[in-house]
């Protein structure tokens, strides 16, 4: 017999569900405020992106947003938190541009830098914490640290005071040559229109990348009915609507990892498998659907566009699921943030959307 663990009070992944109305978007124009928005740009460094659709609108998606759209471009380079605080590279890429530039490591285990909107945030473990000499916070969900405790700190480069000279500068400096100095592999990916020139990052020998797509071709699913049941919205049932988002949520997860228990031919034995498509919200139906996926180094920004894109592009009685996850925090590589846009079949403006957070986010 398997014991099962106790359900712990300081667990800290949630999954915020939300169903509801947007505005006509426009193609090349970008929304910031409201969801689905906000929670997509929230979600600064996203690792991989799945765009699943009807076989009935692949070819316009292949045609106008897989040939026609530039796909994500990032860089790996080798550098000490030391250089990216110091000379031209400070200057160039944090004081005046934008760059977002992320550490190899997981933030639970490792010591993990990251750089966003000019924010430095640090992960660290309690003895590179107290040699380092910084002020932070402890990191973590109380009680939930275990015998490792690890703190966070955070720096602003865009203040003022974040100049050679000034105090809290200079022992941030201080703590990098003399604690933070191994060098690091980081992602880094410009969000500015024009590089400067000359651009500093060269000396340090990036490696490009380019996230082109994965196209998956079309197989025949056992499709749930992805509309929102109309009781549910006629008497408001909060228990009713995590029901139904879950069980689409889960059938969505199955069809971006290519399951088999999805398949319309799927006869597996229910010892093995007890997995059903769910048939509570109305009858199943057979279907071909299709994927499309970018995986790497991906920016809020770029999948902001992606789904302004879709929208303009598809029909608007037309469904389709777009998903974007985050680089996993911890040893568990399901332990991800996540936000996830669905447009129910014949809802134009309608979408049901998934949020999923952890402890950090």
């Amino acid at each position: 017999m398997f014991s099962l663990p106790q359900p712990s009070v300081y667990q800290t992944s949630k999954c915020f569900i939300t169903y509801g109305s947007m505005a006509h978007v426009e193609q090349g124009k970008l929304p910031t405020k409201g969801k689905p928005w906000h929670p997509i740009l929230q979600q600064g460094f996203n690792h991989k992106i799945d765009l699943v659709l009807p076989e009935e609108c692949y070819e316009l998606v292949k045609q106008k947003l897989v040939e026609q759209r530039c796909p994500p471009v990032y860089h790996r380079v080798i550098m000490t938190l030391g250089q990216i605080l110091d000379g031209l590279f400070f200057n160039e890429y944090i004081k005046k541009g934008n760059i977002l530039m992320l550490s190899e490591g997981r933030t639970t285990v490792e010591n993990v830098f990251s750089l966003r909107e000019g924010l430095l945030t640090m992960y660290l473990d309690k003895e590179t914490y107290e040699r380092a000499g910084l002020v932070g916070k402890p990191h973590g969900a109380k009680g939930g640290r275990g015998l490792k405790p690890r703190w966070i700190v955070s720096y602003q480069l865009r203040d003022p005071s974040m100049f050679h000279g000034k105090k809290g500068f200079d022992r941030l400096v201080y703590a990098c040559k003399n604690v933070l100095n191994r060098p690091l592999t980081w992602l880094f990916c410009d969000l500015s229109p024009t590089s400067p020139d000359p651009d500093p990052l060269q000396q340090y020998a990036p490696v490009k990348f380019t996230s082109n797509p994965g196209l998956s071709p079309a197989v025949q699913v056992e499709m749930p009915t992805l509309a929102m049941p109309s009781e549910i919205l006629a008497h408001g049932n909060r228990s009713d609507l995590e029901d139904f988002a879950t069980e689409i949520y889960e059938w969505f997860s199955l069809v971006r990892l290519e399951s088999p228990r999805v398949a319309a031919n799927d006869d597996i034995d229910s010892y093995l498998s007890r997995y059903r498509v769910p048939s509570d919200a109305g009858p199943t139906v057979q279907s071909k659907v299709c994927k499309v996926t970018w995986q790497g180094f991906v920016t809020a920004d770029w999948v902001r566009g992606l789904l302004v894109d879709v929208l303009a592009t598809l029909p608007s009685r037309a469904w389709f699921s777009l998903s974007a996850t985050s680089f996993s925090k911890g040893l568990n590589k399901g332990d991800s943030a996540e936000v996830a846009f669905l447009r129910p079949p014949n809802s134009p403006g309608q979408y049901l959307l998934w949020e999923i957070k952890g402890e950090d986010s």
